[in-house]
């Protein structure tokens, strides 16, 4: 029996309008912000993009730096709002606790800048939820906010 998704929520205020931050970080090259952290590894490249990534239904395949890859696809874009993505076919570790992941990147107005907030949440295989809840989610935590962090400059960077 399956306890659900395990989800790990980042936020952060941008200084930047929504339409901006959504713009700079939806189609972001993935090594810029992925660089790893501990165990976790970072994003060398992407291969086998099928199309745009402002197409739901597009899928592409995320190089990781210890050499596994993941099958990522588009399953959402609402622009300036919101865009989300599932993640499956993992190669490397993750394979062992996760079946998929759900990404959602969303922009919120704040004044005339914005809150940008990111949720990854983890559908663990079956009697893997605790281990994913209570050791995965808080090392993906810490990684999940330096990327946050990451995003949210070369958004601001645009201005």
């Amino acid at each position: 029996m399956s306890l659900g998704y395990v989800p790990v929520t980042v936020e952060s205020p941008c200084r930047t309008s929504p339409e901006t931050a959504f713009d700079i970080i939806e189609p972001i090259d993935l090594t810029t912000i992925f660089t790893g952290m501990g165990p976790l590894p970072g994003v060398d490249g992407v291969r086998d993009q099928s199309g745009p990534w402002d197409t739901i239904g597009n899928t592409r395949i995320p190089v990781l730096s210890d050499g596994s890859t993941a099958r990522e696809r588009l399953i959402a874009y609402t622009r300036p709002h919101s865009f989300a993505y599932e993640i499956t076919d993992f190669t490397g570790p993750l394979r062992l606790l996760v079946e998929k992941v759900r990404g959602e990147w969303t922009f919120t107005p704040n004044g005339s800048d914005c809150l940008v907030r990111w949720t990854y949440s983890f559908h663990p295989r079956p009697g893997r939820y605790w281990f994913i809840r209570l050791a995965v989610a808080p090392v993906w935590r810490r990684y999940a906010t330096a990327t946050l962090v990451r995003a949210v400059r070369a958004a601001e960077a645009a201005l």
